[in-house]
C-alpha cells in the first residue's frame, strides 16, 4: 500500500511538471520510441552552464581545501580553458578530450572547458595504471589528454594516441596554464552546440574484460541532471511543509571521484542548478569529512554506502553538530540492513537514502527516500520520476508480472547512446522496445518498488566501483606460472564486496600469492587486484565443456573465507 510519502511524492512532482512549471514535460523520440522529456531544459551543458553560473554568480560554488571560488569565478576559468583548448590545441566540436586527475577545482574547470569549447569530456578513471589509461585513451580517440603529473607520470614510456597536456592543482590561471586563454570561444560554441551533440565518454566495467566507452548526447546529461534537479525540488518543497528544510545555503561534500557517473551528474552537474556549494576531499578520511559537515555546514552527504556509515559509528560523532544535513546518501552498491537504522539512529536530523542508477543512464534510475527506505532497507526505491520508465524483462524482452523476477531494464531520454565503436554490445545492450538492460536481476513489488536479488553479470562491485571478473582474471593469466584461475567477489562489511581469486599453476612452475599480486599491481588498478588468494594445490573443477566451474570453485573457498 502507498505510504504517506509516496503520495506526497507522486503529488508534488504532479504539480511541478504541470504545464507552465519549470518541469513541464514534452516528448521526444529515441531508438524509435516517444518518453517524456523537459520541455524547458537547456540545449545543452554548455548552455546550462553559462545560464546557473550567471544567475548565481556572486555566489559560493567550490572549496578546495584554502581556495574558495563563486559561481561566476569557475565559469570564467571554464571559459578561459575552451578558448585555450580551440586556440592552443585545435579542439573542436566533437573531439574527445580525456580528463585523467584527481579531484580538483581544476578537474571540474577542466571538465566545463572541454564542453564549453564543443569538446566532448572523456572521464577518464583516475585510478587506473598506465597501460589502462592508455586503453581508454585508444578506445575512444581522445585527441588530446588533460592530466595531473600524477597520472602524466603513469603514461610516462607507455604508447597511446592523444597529445598529452599536463596541467596542475591550485589557482585556476596557474595550474590550467597549459590550456588558458582569453577569448569568445565559450560565447560563440553556444550558438553551435546542440542537444544531439555528443557531450560525454564515461567508462564502464561490464562483464566481457576491457573497460567500454558510454557515450552520452548532451540531451542525455542534460537530462539525466534535471530529472535529479526536479527530485530535489520535490524533497524541498516537502521538507518545507514538514518546517525540516536546510536553513543555510544547500552545500554537498565531494568525497566520491568525480570521473564516476555518481560524481559527475547528481553531485556536480545538479549543483549548478541547485546553487549548491561543493566542498572537495581528495581522499577519504571519516574523521575529516566530520569536521567539514560541521565546518561547511553541509547539507546533503553522498558516498559508497560505507562511507556514511563509518560516520554513523565514529567514536567522536557526537562532538560535531550535523543538524543540517538532513540526507546520508549511498550509491553504487548495496547497504546492508542493519547498516540502515544505524545511519538513521546516529542522525536524528536527517535521513539515509539510497540510489540506484548505472553510467549508461548517466545515474538515474531509482530511488529510496527517507521513512520509505526505513520501512523497505532492502529495496532501492521507485523508479525516478518523472522521466524514468522501468521494466523488469524475461530473456526474450518481453515484460514480466510484478514480483517475477527478470532483468531489470530501464527506458528514458537520459540514456546514453551506445558503447564507442562497439555496435554489437551497444545492440546487445537494448530491447527492441528501447529498455536498457542492467545486467541486474530484480523485481517490482505491488507498490512499484525494485528489489534486486542477483546479478547476471559477472562483475564484482566493490565500494562503488565496478570490477570485471574476466578483466582480473586475464591479467592473472598473463604470469606465466598460472595455468587456471578463476575469480568472483566475497561479502564484505565495509566495500560490500572484495574480489578474490584462486589459482593452480603449471606443472614444474611456482608463483606465491604475495608475488602474484605484487604482478597484478603493476597491470591493474590497485583496487582491482584481489585482496583473498588461494593457490590450489590441484586442477581447478570444470564443466562438461572443459570451462572452470566457477560456481563451484567460488562455493568451496567463499564457504572456506566465511567459515575463517
Amino acid at each position: 500500500m502507498p505510504t504517506q510519502l509516496d503520495k506526497d511524492i507522486h503529488r508534488i512532482t504532479a504539480a511541478v511538471t504541470a504545464p507552465g512549471q519549470m518541469f513541464e514535460l514534452t516528448e521526444v523520440t529515441r531508438r524509435g520510441v516517444p518518453m517524456p522529456a523537459f520541455k524547458n531544459a537547456p540545449p545543452s551543458l554548455a548552455h546550462y552552464f553559462a545560464h546557473f553560473c550567471n544567475e548565481k554568480k556572486d555566489e559560493l560554488f567550490i572549496v578546495d581545501g584554502e581556495m574558495r571560488l563563486t559561481f561566476g569565478e569557475i565559469w570564467h576559468a571554464a571559459s578561459h580553458v575552451a578558448h585555450g583548448l580551440a586556440t592552443m590545441h585545435g579542439i573542436e566540436k566533437g573531439d574527445r578530450v580525456g580528463i585523467a586527475a584527481r579531484n580538483s577545482a581544476n578537474w571540474i574547470i577542466a571538465y566545463m572547458g572541454v564542453l564549453m569549447a564543443g569538446g566532448c569530456a572523456t572521464l577518464l578513471n583516475g585510478w587506473w595504471t598506465g597501460e589502462e589509461l592508455a586503453y581508454g585513451i585508444d578506445l575512444c580517440e581522445c585527441k588530446l589528454v588533460l592530466a595531473d603529473p600524477q597520472r602524466a607520470a603513469r603514461l610516462e614510456g607507455v604508447d597511446h594516441s592523444a597529445q598529452l597536456v599536463t596541467f596542475d592543482h591550485g589557482r585556476p590561471a596557474e595550474g590550467l596554464a597549459p590550456v588558458w586563454a582569453a577569448g569568445d570561444t565559450a560565447m560563440r560554441m553556444l550558438g553551435e552546440i546542440g542537444p544531439d551533440d555528443l557531450a560525454t565518454i564515461l567508462y564502464t566495467s561490464g562483464s566481457t574484460g576491457h573497460p567500454k566507452g558510454a557515450y552520452s548526447d548532451h540531451l542525455g546529461v542534460v537530462s539525466g541532471t534535471m530529472n535529479y534537479v526536479c527530485q530535489t525540488a520535490m524533497i524541498l518543497q516537502l521538507l518545507t511543509e514538514r518546517d525540516e528544510a536546510p536553513t543555510v545555503q544547500p552545500s554537498a561534500l565531494v568525497a566520491v571521484p568525480l570521473f564516476h557517473v555518481t560524481g559527475e551528474v547528481p553531485l556536480l552537474l545538479q549543483s549548478f542548478a541547485l546553487g549548491r556549494k561543493l566542498v572537495l576531499m581528495p581522499k577519504w578520511d571519516a574523521t575529516e569529512a566530520l569536521r567539514l559537515l560541521e565546518g561547511e555546514q553541509i547539507t546533503y552527504f553522498v558516498g559508497v554506502p560505507l562511507m556514511s556509515y563509518e560516520i554513523a559509528v565514529h567514536p567522536e560523532r557526537e562532538k560535531y553538530d550535523l543538524s543540517q544535513c538532513k540526507t546520508f546518501a549511498g550509491g553504487g552498491a548495496a547497504r546492508p540492513i542493519e547498516h540502515v537504522k544505524k545511519i538513521k539512529d546516529a542522525f536524528q536530523d536527517g535521513y539515509p537514502v539510497l540510489g540506484y542508477g548505472l553510467t549508461e543512464t548517466n545515474g538515474v534510475g531509482a530511488g529510496n527516500l527517507n521513512e520509505n527506505y526505513l520501512a523497505k532497507p532492502s529495496s532501492t526505491g521507485m523508479p525516478s520520476l518523472p522521466l524514468v520508465d522501468m521494466a523488469i524483462l524475461d530473456d526474450d524482452g518481453q515484460p514480466m508480472a510484478q514480483g517475477k523476477v527478470g532483468e531489470v531494464s530501464i527506458r528514458s531520454v537520459c540514456n546514453f547512446l551506445g558503447y564507442w565503436k562497439n555496435e554489437e554490445a551497444t545492440s546487445a545492450a537494448y530491447s527492441d522496445q528501447a529498455y536498457f538492460r542492467t545486467g541486474d536481476l530484480g523485481y517490482l513489488d505491488e507498490d512499484n518498488y525494485l528489489f534486486i536479488v542477483d546479478r547476471k553479470k559477472d562483475i564484482i562491485i566493490r565500494g562503488g566501483e565496478n570490477i570485471s571478473c574476466i578483466e582480473v582474471e586475464e591479467a592473472i593469466y598473463a604470469h606465466p606460472a598460472v595455468a587456471e584461475c578463476s575469480v568472483f567477489g566475497l561479502p564484505d562489511e565495509r566495500f560490500g564486496e572484495i574480489p578474490a581469486a584462486v589459482y593452480y599453476t603449471h606443472e614444474g612452475k611456482d608463483v606465491t600469492v604475495e608475488d602474484l599480486q605484487e604482478f597484478l599491481r603493476e597491470h591493474i588498478a590497485a583496487f582491482k587486484v584481489p585482496t583473498v588468494m588461494w593457490k590450489s594445490e590441484e586442477q581447478l573443477p570444470r564443466l562438461g565443456t572443459q570451462k572452470v566451474d566457477k560456481r563451484s570453485v567460488k562455493a568451496a573457498y567463499a564457504k572456506e573465507h566465511l567459515a575463517a
